[in-house]
């Protein structure tokens, strides 16, 4: 049997922060630029990722980084972190994008570097991968989603048709956390403020409460994971065909990183 082809490691995008900008209390937006970006790749989708990469400091390591070489010689402690995170937006032409990172003080790595953040600092990342635009035929388009998904909902909307007919709908936790999005006209933005973080089908019951057609709904639900298990249900009574929908649990209240991303291979993890 022929030997697999190596996997090929993904281009690393060394970049330099510009400028931050507390946006509301609990959102800060990095922007960051270098001339790698010439090459970072437009892929057509509102729900951009990237990886980026933390390391070390102690460990004087200049990127980018032979991952593999690291896995190999670092112990677990101190290999490179990597956090996924949505791009809010790209310039190409001034080689600069943004990334706005959700905070909620010191826990985490990625939110506390970004509250940390000044001019000079350097940003490592890889990608970008996604899965969702927003279809110019769809007759209707669903979106749902807590802070964490605001990014790529905003997006969303901006690339929506001026026609666009739908509804979004914004977890957040306090009226502070109001952003100014751009949105088609008819395209209805609700801003819903939970009162019970621990509350998992407060974004469900906003959404079955709403009022879209049963036929030609795009959706995109995106966030808490059992809150978007929740939302999934309203889909799936709804009937709204599964390739239809592009859902995912971008974090699990309670757990760590780590956990959830481990938790993602096991039934509790997995979302229909």
């Amino acid at each position: 049997m022929a030997a697999a082809p190596e996997r090929q490691p993904r281009r690393q995008f060394v970049l330099t922060v510009e400028s931050t900008e507390q946006l509301t209390p609990h959102i800060v937006r990095v922007v960051a630029g270098g001339e790698s970006l010439a090459k970072f790749g437009g892929n057509g989708h509102t729900d951009a990722y990237v990886k980026l990469l933390f390391v070390d400091p102690a460990l004087n390591l200049e990127p980018p980084y032979d991952l593999a070489a690291l896995r190999a010689t670092l112990p677990p402690g101190q290999l490179p972190v990597v956090r996924t995170y949505t791009v809010r937006w790209v310039d190409r032409t001034a080689h600069r994008l943004a990334i706005d990172f959700v905070t909620h003080g010191d826990t985490g790595v990625a939110a506390p570097w970004a509250m940390r953040a000044v001019p000079g600092d350097r940003l490592v990342l890889s990608g970008p991968g996604g899965a969702y635009a927003p279809d110019p035929a769809a007759d209707w388009h669903l979106l749902a989603g807590d802070l964490s998904a605001l990014p790529a909902i905003a997006a969303a909307l901006e690339a929506m048709p001026g026609h666009a007919r739908g509804a979004a709908f914004v977890e957040i936790e306090s009226p502070a956390d109001i952003l100014d999005l751009k949105c088609p006209e008819q395209v209805t933005l609700d801003w819903l403020v939970n009162p019970d973080p621990a509350d998992t089908g407060f974004l469900a019951r906003a959404v079955d409460a709403g009022h879209w057609p049963v036929d030609g709904v795009q959706a995109f639900v995106h966030g808490e994971r059992e809150s978007v298990k929740a939302v999934r249900a309203v889909l799936r009574t709804r009937g709204v065909p599964r390739e239809s929908i592009s859902i995912s649990g971008y974090w699990a209240r309670g757990r760590t990183e780590d956990t959830f991303q481990a938790e993602k291979r096991e039934p509790i993890g997995r979302i229909d």
